[in-house]
């Protein structure tokens, strides 16, 4: 009998592939192990075995597979099953999904080889120049990569070379498996076997007495293993003992000092932990985890409605506190990993080394290490910590997901493929593994509070701050006004500036909230009026003064600032707009004594670029922060007194259905930052409208009025919660076919559909990497079945892919477009 295996490859194919295997393997093998596969002429992909059977393929001949790289599955039945429902829901393939989930080191990557043939008969003079040089270097060396062959001939596609060479049976290919991942290895050193007995050790410092240094070297190793009882690292007794490299080498070659390897994992925890008690919960608290708890009694999701410094975070510590006391795992979603740093921090004071984190800031070797504590059970990966991608571990046991900041537009993942809403995922998986859900936020999303009000949701709400500190105090400041009256110093108003200073006298610390980086938006010749536009997406180059250079925010392109303008050869080039940059430098203009801190984009690229700016607020190393929507999303600064908003019109005025929804999140999130801790802080929002509807509740704090009116516009028009929606979007370099591909598949929608199709139309910036955009809308009314339309719209997009002129065309699925 023969035995088969289907599995997932990393690829976008809607279907999963088949291969065969012995008898032996299929004992062996088990659904979620990894298996280098042959696929296509010459590439080894690593596959996931999704399942084992005796059927064989029908179309094709099974091959073989390459090699068997797990002795335990690294994926477990109910991940299987979860990135099931991903594929189905969001219309990608479990191959997308796959490659997602997994971090790239367990993908492992087949290289191609060059090796010389034997066999052939090889005529040099035949050689052009490029392929002579290759040939020459196979004359001393065994075998070349593809990098090293770019390298010989200075080109970056060898690829025709090759091909020419293997034509004239001069090289063969060969494909090499190689690991990602290596792990850490420590190195250690101990007393060598032979002088571990007293007479034996007496006698070796009796003989070391002639080299000071040696000996200092053994009676440190001493020390150190008294002092710390544990194993001594050699860059720990090289600076404890004072000697160099080359004695403790010197010692461990004359076999007095016996050298060995640890393997660790890169990320450790070093403090104490788990000697903070936790917080007593105030009355408010209590209230809200009764009601928690009430609602998992009753297996529904639950919404934490906290106004911003409630301490909703207390309220989660002890639901983690009562799950991981049950022996389950629990996991802690996150929108931004800025938040991350500074939770990590005080969830450590209280469970120590349980905690492990998990988000694309860490290394590829840093994230396999979190996989496997947390496939294992290790205790040190009972809290899991993370932003959207840690919802893909491999959970054995989750009881609890806790998705803070839920209504961040940040947990839904736009490119690549699969373009999931974490939120919505990760109530998925908690009901696979019947585990309990909290979401919890100061400004829930629309869809969430509706579900909340409808039943389908429990709810619980605290609507006091922790220690009863009042909310901030807002005030609206009318931008026409002050420029009228010629009151603005640059971007500030008189009110904003006369704030600053006060707080900056009292010692207290502001936040800037400015939601665009960079300098200026826009660079113009007040001449001709030409601005210079990115050659690739259809937008203008935003400018960045701390670099001199005009930068794409689409695509990366940049270049130096143009001394005059390109169009008429004036040098009167002026700036419009603002961003974080130019903020930053007025502030340093109007307070010089203040110390003035940004955090963007820009300024967080590294590894430690978040901790490094939060921290230096947190211990009032800087006056002032100005930032963009980073700022906003749930940090806890003890000391912020102040809030400015700079131009709260450039959110309200934003081309999208959710553009107020989202301005009244932005604004009483950012607000929610100030008077944390005893006085009562206070929130400066300038405006050209200050008279605007979601100003007015932002400023009163009323949620629930802009809910009902919000709903009501959705109601009228069509849109979630009252509607799903799935957007389609179509990419191509040439904007004929574009526009004659969406116009067939709407029209094809159409036939199909009759109503709820908009579109197709160009989006705002419709141009990006030199390829052209275009969209169309499905509003699909709840009643409707959801499967059959996306069922309906697959075939569609099947017979779309049968027309030749279309098939280059890029059809992107996104469903529950927010």
């Amino acid at each position: 009998m023969q035995h088969f295996i289907n599995v997932i490859l990393p690829i976008p194919l809607e279907k999963l592939f088949t291969y065969r295997i012995s008898e032996i393997e299929s004992n062996h093998l088990e659904p979620g192990m990894r298996v280098a596969v042959p696929f296509g002429k010459s590439k080894i992909y690593t596959a996931l075995v999704y399942e084992i059977h005796t059927t064989a393929p029908e179309v094709y001949e099974a091959k073989e597979i390459h090699r068997i790289l797990d002795d335990a599955p690294v994926v477990n039945t109910l991940q299987l099953q979860h990135w099931r429902w991903i594929a189905d829901y969001y219309m990608c393939t479990l191959g997308e999904v796959f490659r997602s989930a997994l971090p790239s080191a367990f993908l492992l990557e087949s290289e191609t080889l060059i090796l010389k043939n034997e066999q052939g008969e090889i005529d040099g003079d035949k050689l052009e120049d490029d392929e002579f040089l290759v040939y020459e270097a196979l004359q001393h060396q065994s075998m070349l990569r593809v990098d090293e062959v770019g390298a010989i001939v200075d080109r970056k596609n060898v690829l025709p070379i090759l091909n020419r060479l293997i034509e004239k049976q001069v090289i063969l290919l060969k494909d090499e498996i190689y690991e990602q991942y290596k792990p850490k290895l420590v190195r250690f050193v101990k007393l060598g076997e032979a002088y571990r007995s007293e007479a034996k050790l007496e006698e070796l410092l009796e003989s070391l007495t002639r080299a000071p240094k040696q000996s200092q070297v053994v009676l440190s190793l001493f020390q150190l293993e008294a002092r710390d009882r544990k194993p001594v690292k050699i860059t720990d007794l090289e600076q404890y003992s004072g000697g160099s490299k080359a004695v403790i080498k010197a010692l461990v070659d004359k076999g007095i000092l016996e050298e060995y390897r640890i393997q660790i994992d890169r990320v450790t925890y070093d403090g104490l932990g788990g000697n903070f008690d936790l917080k007593t919960l105030n009355a408010y608290q209590e209230k809200a985890l009764a009601d928690i708890q009430k609602s998992f009694t009753a297996n529904k999701v639950s919404l934490l409605h906290g106004v911003t410094s409630s301490g909703k975070t207390e309220v989660y510590v002890k639901l983690i506190e009562e799950c991981i006391n049950s022996g389950k795992q629990a996991l802690y979603l996150l929108p931004e990993i800025a938040l991350t740093t500074q939770l990590i921090s005080r969830l450590q004071d209280y469970f120590g080394e349980k905690i492990a984190v998990y988000h694309s800031k860490y290394s590829i070797h840093e994230r396999v290490e979190v996989w496997n504590n947390v496939l294992a059970k290790k205790p040190k990966a009972q809290i899991v910590i993370g932003a959207r991608s840690s919802l893909f571990l491999p959970y054995s046991d989750l009881g609890l997901i806790i998705i803070d900041e839920e209504h961040e537009g940040s947990f839904k993942q736009f490119d690549p493929a699969p373009r999931y809403h974490a939120r919505d995922a990760a109530i998925v998986l908690a009901k696979l593994h019947r585990a309990n859900t909290v979401l919890g936020s100061a400004t829930p999303s629309i869809e969430s509070y509706y579900n909340a009000q409808n039943g389908k949701y429990g709810y619980a709400g605290i609507d006091r701050r922790f220690g009863n500190v009042l909310m901030p105090e807002m005030e609206l400041v009318d931008l026409k006004e002050q420029t009228r009256k010629r009151k603005m110093k640059g971007h500030f108003s008189e009110r904003l500036l006369e704030e600053i200073a006060e707080t900056l006298e009292n010692g207290e610390q502001a936040i800037l909230f400015q939601n665009r980086r960079g300098f200026a938006p826009i660079v113009e010749c007040t001449t001709c009026g030409h601005s210079p536009q990115c050659p690739n997406c259809d937008v203008s180059l935003t400018y960045h003064q701390h670099r001199k250079q005009l930068r794409c925010h689409y695509c990366g392109h940049h270049l130096a600032l143009p001394e005059k303008c390109e169009a008429c050869g004036s040098p009167t080039l002026d700036t419009k707009g603002f961003g974080t940059e130019q903020v930053e430098q007025e502030l340093k203009n109007l307070f010089p004594k203040a110390k003035v801190g940004r955090m963007d984009l820009d300024t967080t690229r590294g590894k430690y670029g978040y901790e490094k700016i939060i921290t230096a607020f947190e211990q009032q190393e800087l006056d002032v922060l100005v930032g963009t929507q980073m700022l906003t999303k749930g940090l806890d600064f003890r000391n912020v007194n102040l809030v400015g908003i700079m131009n709260a019109d450039s959110l309200l005025n934003f081309p999208d259905y959710r553009a107020h929804e989202r301005s009244f999140q932005l604004l009483t999130q950012v607000a929610g930052r100030a008077g944390r801790t005893k006085k009562r802080g206070k929130v400066i929002i300038q405006s050209y409208n200050p008279y605007h509807q979601i100003l007015k509740q932002v400023s009163t704090n009323d949620y629930v009025g802009m809910y009902q009116e919000q709903l009501y516009e959705r109601e009228q028009f069509l849109y979630p919660p009252k509607n799903r929606i799935i957007k389609i979007t179509f990419k191509h370099k040439n904007y004929n076919t574009l526009n004659d591909a969406a116009e067939w598949f709407a029209k094809a929608l159409r036939n199909v559909f009759v109503t709820g199709i908009l579109g197709p139309e160009y989006p705002p910036v419709a141009r990006i990497r030199n390829q052209y955009i275009k969209n169309v809308i499905i509003k699909i009314p709840l009643r409707q079945s959801l499967p059959q339309m996306k069922n309906s719209i697959k075939r569609i997009e099947n017979s779309f892919n049968a027309v030749s002129q279309f098939r280059s065309v890029r059809v992107i699925y996104n469903v529950d477009h927010i």
